[in-house]
């Protein structure tokens, strides 16, 4: 299966499943879905989910285009939430590669590659918030954050093996 539209990094579900982002790089990922009807819904934290049912056939794929309704945009003031590797200045991700789902208070926010570097994090109104990162690398990582207005809050991935 493979979705592509706007936005093109939407979390892909495949009947409740994450699966992965729409794309990465511009291009669209491929994920398997069980043969016969499945419901895809498609999420970002930016617009209304876009949910579909799709027939999937065996050794085929299945294309689905989408379009997203954005959401009213939050008004200020905002912190910024990140991963990180425990260095708050680094640069290079430390999770390159990885598309594990990332959640606050039980809504997708995006992928562990996405929010793992300097430029990247994801504006959020000053509050606490459940985290839930579901990663093949890091594990299962849950823990309450805190945002502030105008400041940054880099939650450190733990290393490799730990």
């Amino acid at each position: 299966m493979k979705a592509s539209g706007k936005p093109g990094d939407a979390g892909v579900f495949i009947n409740g499943q994450y699966a992965g982002p729409a794309s990465r790089f511009t291009v669209p990922e491929k994920y398997s879905a069980p043969a016969g009807d499945v419901e895809v819904t498609l999420k970002d934290p930016r617009y209304e989910d876009f949910t579909t049912k799709v027939t999937v056939r065996a050794k085929k794929t299945t294309k689905i285009k989408y379009a997203m309704k954005k959401l009213e945009e939050p008004k200020p003031p905002f912190g910024r939430f990140r991963l990180g590797g425990g260095d708050p200045d680094s640069f290079v991700s430390i999770a390159a590669g990885d598309t594990g789902a990332v959640y606050l208070n039980d809504r997708f926010y995006g992928h562990v590659d996405e929010l793992n570097n300097l430029g990247s994090g994801i504006l959020l109104p000053p509050g606490t918030y459940d985290l839930h990162i579901v990663s093949a690398t890091y594990g299962d990582i849950r823990q309450k954050i805190t945002i502030e207005a105008n400041k940054v809050t880099v939650v450190p991935l733990p290393k490799k093996g730990n």
